[in-house]
């Protein structure tokens, strides 16, 4: 299933900057992306970096119900770098 999604203006920076580091980067519908990084995969949703944007009623359902790797919230390249380099 398919959802209508409007990018984060600061997504593509994100990824940018994952990828130059190594990672392989998969945009997807749920929550915006797939990192794969040194063995290991991350979901990370990317919000707006003023944290005026809320989850969907379906990421949060996500979220309740998810039993793989936590999804991260990250609204700057630090975090997300942070996140995929513990």
């Amino acid at each position: 299933m398919r959802y209508a999604q409007k990018r984060d203006s600061n997504e593509a920076e994100i990824v940018q900057a994952l990828e130059a580091i190594g990672a392989t980067v998969q945009r997807l519908d749920i929550f915006d992306l797939l990192v794969g990084y040194r063995g290991r995969s991350h979901l990370i949703e990317v919000k707006n970096p003023l944290g005026k944007n809320k989850l969907t009623d379906v990421q949060i359902e996500f979220i309740k119900t998810w039993r793989g790797s936590p999804l991260h919230i990250v609204r700057d390249v630090e975090t997300a770098i942070d996140i995929i380099t513990r």
